[in-house]
């Protein structure tokens, strides 16, 4: 009997392609010398796509007619059109769970690292300078300060558990009032200027592109601290870089940007942003525990005709297919 062909199109962690090695057939698509002729030819017979950043849009999804479910490789899967993936049939899923900790500890550390200017000091005393002056005090603690966040799910909620611990208190803004202790904003605009750490969890895509601009920057306030560890998508940047300039806000730390590997530059001028190469759920433990999750998906889908993780677009389907 012939192993379902999966079509991954660009590298992946090597969790994936060593999980999926004993039942299922896999292209690997960017080794490919002309991947257009290997579309072209084999597209007929890819039923999966495992994914870990490349676009996938309606035009990609046409030419695999018996394409039956698109395993993305992380939390967020703004790069897949999950709705036109519904429209022909295509489930999607994504790796949520396994890396919320991880994401949170990063959001910690990026935020420690931009309140004290950590990395600032390492520089300063690598650099021989310690030993002319003391680095210069840190103009902001943590210590007493509100964190509104902006996406109070998973990884928001074990943002919002660390930050108790640090003496934070927290509201946040969702689409949808939760059943949580935490005070809600109904808009944004609200939470940036009654908090002074944004702190950013929300996926991207069109839905929320921009949605941290200048009015929401000048809310947050000239002692606000903003991270961000979702998508570079929801900040417009320039407005962000005048803020920095201007001192619109404190300060900024980011680990995601709107054109990432580019980074604008002006985010490189300032000395009140700390920005991180994307590193959220960058550990090996985590990363493979994130592969495990797209094999499964994968393994679950093509044994029992049920995703373990479908993408909210895909829940009607999955509903209809499984029942």
């Amino acid at each position: 009997m012939a192993r379902p062909l999966v079509l991954m199109p660009g590298p992946m962690n090597r969790s994936v392609p060593d999980g999926l090695a004993d039942d299922f057939e896999v292209i690997r698509l960017w080794e490919a010398e002309d991947p257009a002729a290997v579309l072209e030819e084999r597209g007929k017979d890819v039923v999966a796509v495992a994914n870990g950043g490349t676009t996938i849009d309606g035009e990609f999804l046409d030419r695999l007619p018996n394409l039956q479910i698109v395993a993305s490789f992380g939390v967020g899967y703004d790069k897949i059109d999950a709705g036109a993936a519904a429209e022909r049939g295509v489930v999607v899923t994504n790796t949520p769970g396994v890396l919320d900790a991880e994401v949170a500890d990063t959001a910690m550390g990026l935020l420690l690292m931009t309140a004290r200017e950590l990395s600032s000091a390492e520089r300063y005393l690598r650099d021989g300078r310690w030993t002319e002056r003391p680095y210069p005090l840190a103009p902001a603690t943590l210590s007493g300060r509100k964190m509104g966040i902006l996406g109070l799910g998973r990884i928001g909620e074990a943002i919002a558990h660390r930050a108790a611990a640090f003496g934070i208190s927290v509201a946040y803004h969702n689409r949808h009032r939760k059943d949580v202790a935490y005070d809600y904003y109904p808009t944004l605009v609200e939470l940036a200027a009654a908090s002074d750490i944004l702190m950013i969890v929300i996926p991207g895509g069109a839905e929320t592109e921009h949605l941290v601009n200048a009015e929401v920057l000048a809310a947050l306030g000239s002692d606000g601290i903003l991270i961000n560890v979702a998508r570079g998508t929801v900040v417009d940047e320039a407005a962000l870089v005048d803020a920095l300039k201007s001192r619109t806000i404190l300060s900024a730390g980011l680990d995601v940007f709107e054109h990432e590997p580019e980074i604008h530059p002006g985010l490189l001028e300032v000395d009140n942003a700390v920005l991180l190469p994307h590193v959220g759920s960058g550990t090996v433990p985590t990363r493979d525990a994130m592969g495990g999750l797209v094999v499964k998906n994968l393994v679950s889908w093509f044994n029992h005709g049920v995703p373990v993780t479908p993408v909210r677009e895909s829940e009607d389907l999955v509903r209809k297919t499984s029942g």
